[in-house]
């Protein structure tokens, strides 16, 4: 149950980054007031899940899911460059992800 907040969390995460890029400086109220409850959200059900999970594997692993849910929602939605380097390296994020979850260093 805890890995599935941080899971939640960091497509909260995502969401977040997106609506301070549509903020344009908290000059747009909607997309401001979304970035504020996305991070909220965001950082509460972290904060949840911090209770029963080491601190290191899930900050990575909220980290990443908003790292290469942002990267991907930008070059798909936002017109962010897409290259081979973009694509491998956010490959390599995921990889990382999985990689921490199958360690053993999570619970």
């Amino acid at each position: 149950m805890a890995w599935l907040l941080v899971i939640v969390a960091g497509m909260l995460e995502t969401g977040f980054a997106v609506c301070l890029k549509l903020s344009h400086g908290f000059t747009r109220l909607w997309p401001t007031i979304a970035f504020a409850s996305f991070a909220l959200g965001s950082f509460g059900l972290l904060t949840l899940s911090l209770r029963r999970l080491d601190v290191g594997p899930a900050y990575a692993v909220w980290t990443g899911i908003g790292a290469t849910g942002t990267a991907i929602y930008g070059m798909i939605f936002l017109g962010d460059v897409v290259s081979t380097l973009k694509i491998i390296s956010i490959s390599f994020v995921i990889v990382g992800i999985i990689g921490l979850q199958l360690s053993g260093s999570a619970h």
